[in-house]
């Protein structure tokens, strides 16, 4: 490959490469993540401050984020900070527990603005009216059996039909 013919390999590729990056749906996906960083930093301080402290309470006063266990050793500590200070290794199960109230909560608020969201785009919608199908049947008047709208013969009694 020459010289001239990479470059315009190259010259191509950042043109393919502006093109995909400004495209609509990559800007949208941006501020989706943005948003979302944004978000997910409100739903940790809200777990942390204000629904944690009362599972706390609930469990009898049992902190998640305590709540460990100590890797090769039979020392025992207080707190996982403590453990960590020391320099124990710990399996810390607790904060593994408080990530999943995390996710849980964060996936039910993100379900709650969704479906908020969508109710407020249908709100001025007007319901359509069921269209109704043009019938494929008719009764023979002679027989009553149900018969092609298309037939002018019965072909139960064989009488003549409109």
């Amino acid at each position: 490959m020459s010289k001239k013919d990479a470059a315009k390999k190259g010259i191509g590729f950042l043109k393919e490469f502006k093109d995909f990056i400004s495209k609509g749906n990559v800007i949208d996906l941006a501020v989706g993540v943005i948003i979302g960083g944004a978000f997910s930093g409100i739903v940790t301080n809200l777990v942390t401050n204000i629904i944690t402290p009362v599972i706390t309470l609930i469990t009898g006063k049992v902190a998640f984020t305590d709540l460990f266990v100590v890797l090769g050793s039979d020392a025992e500590y207080a707190t996982l900070a403590a453990a960590q200070e020391a320099g124990a290794s710990t399996l810390n199960y607790g904060l593994f527990i408080q990530a999943v109230i995390d996710f849980i909560i964060t996936a039910f608020v993100i379900f709650l603005l969704v479906k908020g969201i969508n109710k407020v785009r249908n709100v001025g919608k007007k319901e359509e009216a069921p269209v109704e199908e043009a019938p494929t049947t008719k009764v023979c008047p002679f027989c009553k059996s149900e018969i092609n709208i298309e037939a002018t013969r019965c072909p139960n009694c064989t009488s003549e039909v409109e």
